[in-house]
């Protein structure tokens, strides 16, 4: 499934680090920012948050709710945080279920072996639901500034 600006954002219903759940359903009203990365604490991920960290303020001065979703488990989500100080919560999808109804789920190749794996996407999604923005090439230590200049 290709999802495209003006689309209906897939309704998800996923835990965060803590183990609470988090809806899209219960974000109406809400701006959010849906940040999808490969793995905690690797390089590009660990930059690509530390952006959104470093200008948490002027996100939510502008009414966003920020969630990174990745493949990994609620003790990786929290030391990640916990490293990096992250203020916004990460939602864990081990078994990709989220990343497959957003399409970012899909076979990758490194080194000539090809795997499945996270495609780093961000989505950003109105108080109503719908795709404002899709950001496919994402720039790790300009991240914050690729949504913004939308």
């Amino acid at each position: 499934m290709t999802l495209a600006i003006g689309d209906k954002a897939p309704v998800f219903n996923c835990k965060n680090q803590r183990g609470d759940d988090i809806a899209l359903t219960d974000l109406q009203g809400k701006k959010v920012i849906l940040y999808f990365y490969p793995k905690d604490s690797t390089p590009g991920c660990t930059v690509q948050a530390c952006n959104l960290r470093d200008n948490y303020d002027d996100l939510i001065a502008q009414g966003y709710v920020v969630f990174g979703v990745s493949s990994c488990s609620e003790k990786r989500h929290n030391n990640f945080i916990a490293k990096n100080s992250l203020p916004f919560d990460l939602l864990m999808d081990e078994e990709q279920t989220l990343q497959n109804q957003y399409g970012v789920w899909q076979l990758k190749k490194t080194f000539g072996k090809e795997y499945m794996g996270t495609v780093r996407t961000t989505f950003v999604i109105d108080e109503q639901g719908v795709i404002e923005q899709i950001i496919n090439k994402v720039k790790t230590k300009e991240h914050w500034e690729q949504i913004s200049e939308a």
